[in-house]
């Protein structure tokens, strides 16, 4: 991620002014275009606060890396703040910052995703500096070796120096067989190492191209005046060929996988990863419940029955990984010193065997409805939320209109849905199972005798 952080969130205006009634029709001030080089723009005017939010979505993440050439997709994230061939490095942050606007940006297995916040006084000259670095992008070699080594002291603190993230890298690295998801984001040592010029510049010119965009525009702006200004700065962009397709399709797993890392560690950790579908499935909506139903708060099921009544773990989560294809659902638990990972991995699947069996109650459903529905009217009163969920669904949902049927989707989702949806998901023989031990105790391994 770019070393900067964003500020705190806008509070929240209303939690239900935001988004219309399930059901209801897609807000009509919001208004899109595609340019002729295949830019797509998507404005949401909101004149509550004189601010802007501005996302620029970009399809190049690990999905789109081979060997010798992973982590450049993360590479770029970094470049894009380091100079063009009209402004020097630093002087995108500069030049915004001057104006009371600020930025970040962040890579996944599937996007990067460039993010500006500024006042409506400064929309010309954001639009500027986005043309400038994607049209004019300078590949000084020092500073590609600045980056370079920035991208390998990052990778040190957040993997090699993070068990969670060691071992979360390891099992996904084991979870996909033939998928470019075994890919992680920031690249491996050798191949941070060793890109070449030539690399980058080709990665750069197939994958930042403006029709491999999205642009996202939130805020107090009308969608005239921000259409005009794309035309101005964006639409001189050339087109280029499509980025080559990924058609790898990952086979099914033909039976559970493990991984079993020692290492210098004062808690030992559990990592459960299940094949899930894709973020447009039909199921995306049950999913997400089901992963509230299972992790979310001090309510939920394994929080329950792991951290408070067993005392197993100290803490529990579950991600939902939702990207282009196939991806992952995710359940981590941090146990305490000494912790035994077969006992808490035998804890898990008793949990999930219950669920199965019996469903979930009313109460829980219900419970998870409304946590969801909070989070995303919470989301959709800011525009920073606005910018970010119409981009998301445009983008991984195929059409941002269909944001607004989400309240809907929510609503018709039913305990024999969850119920149905944890039998299919949470199947053992489709799981890649990490665990993590101090030095001495590799003989634990999860699921039995080591």
């Amino acid at each position: 991620m770019h070393p900067k952080f964003a500020g705190g969130a806008l509070a929240a205006l209303s939690l239900f002014c935001a988004l219309p009634p399930a059901g209801s029709a897609v807000p009509g001030e919001i208004r899109a275009l595609t340019l002729d080089n295949g830019l797509r723009i998507i404005v949401w005017p909101d004149h509550d606060i004189p601010n802007v939010a501005l996302y620029n979505f970009v399809r190049a993440g690990s999905r789109n890396e081979a060997p010798g050439i992973t982590g450049l997709a993360h590479f770029f994230e970094h470049m894009m703040f380091n100079g063009t061939e009209r402004r020097p490095p630093g002087e995108f942050d500069r030049e915004m910052e001057a104006q009371g606007g600020s930025n970040n940006a962040t890579t996944s297995d599937d996007l990067t995703t460039y993010m500006d916040w500024f006042p409506k006084t400064a929309l010309e000259l954001v639009f500027d500096l986005e043309s400038d670095r994607i049209g004019h992008l300078a590949f000084d070699p020092k500073v590609i070796e600045s980056e370079r080594g920035v991208v390998y002291s990052e990778r040190r603190l957040r993997v090699e120096d993070d068990n969670t993230g060691f071992l979360a890298e390891q099992v996904q690295a084991t979870a996909f067989a033939a998928h470019p998801y075994h890919i992680p984001t920031i690249g491996w040592p050798s191949d941070i190492e060793g890109w070449t010029l030539t690399d980058l510049q080709q990665f750069f010119k197939t994958y930042y191209a403006p029709n491999n965009c999205t642009l996202v525009v939130a805020g107090d702006v009308e969608p005239g005046q921000v259409f005009a200004l794309a035309r101005k700065y964006l639409a001189p962009l050339p087109r280029e060929a499509p980025p080559p397709a990924v058609h790898t399709v990952e086979p099914v797993q033909p039976g559970e996988k493990r991984v079993t890392v020692e290492r210098r560690a004062q808690t030992p950790l559990l990592q459960l990863a299940y094949k899930a579908p894709q973020a447009d499935d039909p199921r995306s909506a049950t999913l997400g419940l089901l992963a509230t139903i299972l992790a979310q708060g001090d309510a939920s099921r394994l929080h329950r029955a792991l951290v408070e009544e067993q005392k197993l773990a100290v803490n529990v989560d579950v991600y939902l990984q939702e990207g282009f294809d196939p991806g992952l659902f995710w359940v981590f638990a941090t146990l305490p010193q000494g912790g035994d990972p077969a006992v808490v991995e035998a804890a898990i699947d008793a949990e999930f065997a219950r669920l199965v069996k019996e469903g979930v109650s009313e109460a829980e459903l219900t419970r998870a409805r409304n946590l969801t529905n909070v989070a995303l009217f919470q989301q959709l009163a800011t525009i920073n939320g606005k910018a970010h969920l119409l981009g998301e669904f445009e983008v991984m949902h195929g059409d941002y209109r269909k944001l607004f049927d989400l309240p809907a989707e929510i609503a018709r989702v039913t305990r024999e849905d969850i119920r149905t949806a944890a039998q299919e998901l949470l199947d053992a023989r489709h799981r890649t199972v990490g665990v993590l031990v101090p030095p001495g105790a590799a003989g634990v391994r999860a699921g039995g005798e080591g």
